[in-house]
This record gives C-alpha cells, structure tokens and sequence, in this order.
C-alpha cells in the first residue's frame, strides 16, 4: 500500500537517492531541503518522516518535536553526520523512534522504513471488533491497544506509537526482565550496535509522562546488567 513519507535533507544527492529509493517501494516522498519551510507543511498527512538533524533554518530536532505534538503516531526517522552518544540520545529524546548515521547503506534505510511501516499498518489498521485486544489495567494506569491509548489517572496521555508499543510489550508480561535487544527486536523489528539508545530514551520518555519521580519509577524499573520490567501493583482485565 501507497504511503506519504516527507523528507527533509538539504544535500541534493542524498535527498535525491533516497527519495529513488523509497519510491521504488511505491511511497510517495515529499521532499523539502529547508527547514523552515518544512515546518510549515508539518500539519500535513504522513504515514512517516525522516528528518536530516542538520538543516538550514529550523533544524531536524525542533522538526521532530513539532511532528511529534501534530503527530503523535507516525514513525520519525532521524539521519545524522554525527555519531557521538550524545547526539543520539538527543534525536532520540527529541521524539524520534529511530536513527541513522550518515553515511548510510540506502537498503538499512528500506529495511528500517518497511519495519516501521508495518508495525505502525498492524496497530492501527485493523477495525474488526473480532480481533480486539484486552485493555490493560493497573489501578490508575490504562493501556487500551485498540483506541492506541493510555490514561492515567483519568486523563489521556500523548505518547508515540513507539513509546505505545513498549509500554504495551511490558505490560503484557509484568515482571518479567527483557534484555534491550530483546526490546529492540520485538518493537523495532531489528537489531543495531547502537540499541541502548534508542530503547534507553524510549523508557525515559514514557517515565517522564507516566511516573510520578521518574528518577524512583514505579512502572519502568531498569534490572542493572539485563534490562528493563514492568512492574504491576495489582492487575485487573476487562
């Protein structure tokens, strides 16, 4: 099926290459090599977006967190020259569910976008009330993976689809431990050297949304030397 992918990249050849690329998967790539006019057609539709970090004007991470507050599911791919542990964990904790360090193999690119793609097309494309799913409840946290929602204490938060799905994993299996590559295969649906990062700052995203000291969670628990729990007070199903 035919998606909507922008690309914001301001060198020619790469933006060029990549949008052959792409469009040989049979998307539809907009492409923008400007940031401040990228910012204002952020409101459009988009299945996925792949945001250089380094761009004239508005740069790739104000981007990412405008794409983010507009829309809150879609998959953002970040491409970066840089390739330090803090500028990863920057993009990351900018809202980004992904990275790439320039420069890149085109087929990693296809893979990591199909990845998305089909993960994002198996939560929200079904809408047949036989396949519904168990809403999850623990006591003022609900995780309802048909709507893609969660509550907290009442009131709804904004959350990624990434961040959805890990929380969703986690929960399904309260206390038990899952290593980060474990977590980054099943909810990335890939594997890199660099999966600290992307699985450390999904969880800290949903620790400073869900968590009332995200320094002391009480939900998200890391397991030093394995990985990261879920953490159930008391479960009720319905």
């Amino acid at each position: 099926m035919c998606k909507h992918i922008l690309l914001v990249e301001d060198n020619p050849d790469i933006a060029n290459i990549v949008s052959i690329n792409l469009g040989m998967l049979d998307h539809k790539i907009t492409v923008f090599s400007d940031g401040n006019t990228a910012y204002k057609q952020l409101n459009q539709n988009y299945d996925l977006a792949i945001f250089d970090i380094m761009l004239p004007g508005t740069d790739g991470l104000k981007l990412c967190k405008r794409m983010r507050q507009l829309h809150p599911n879609i998959p953002i791919i970040m491409l970066t020259a840089k390739s330090s542990e803090l500028d990863l964990v920057v993009g990351l904790e900018s809202g980004a569910d992904d990275y790439l360090t320039k420069p890149f193999s085109v087929l990693e690119l296809q893979a990591r976008v199909k990845a998305h793609l089909r993960r994002l097309q198996n939560l929200t494309g079904g809408d047949n009330t036989e396949h519904l799913q168990q809403v999850l409840t623990f006591e003022q946290l609900e995780i309802d993976p048909n709507r893609y929602q969660i509550k907290l204490n009442g009131e709804f938060q904004d959350i990624s689809h990434k961040e959805f799905e890990l929380l969703h994993f986690l929960a399904q299996q309260p206390s038990r431990v899952f290593s980060r590559e474990h977590l980054l295969e099943q909810i990335w649906g890939y594997q890199h050297a660099n999966s600290a990062h992307t699985v450390n700052s999904t969880v800290n995203r949903l620790r400073a949304k869900l968590e009332d000291d995200p320094t002391n969670p009480r939900w998200l628990q890391t397991v030093w030397g394995v990985g990261y729990k879920f953490v159930a007070p008391s479960l009720l199903s319905h």
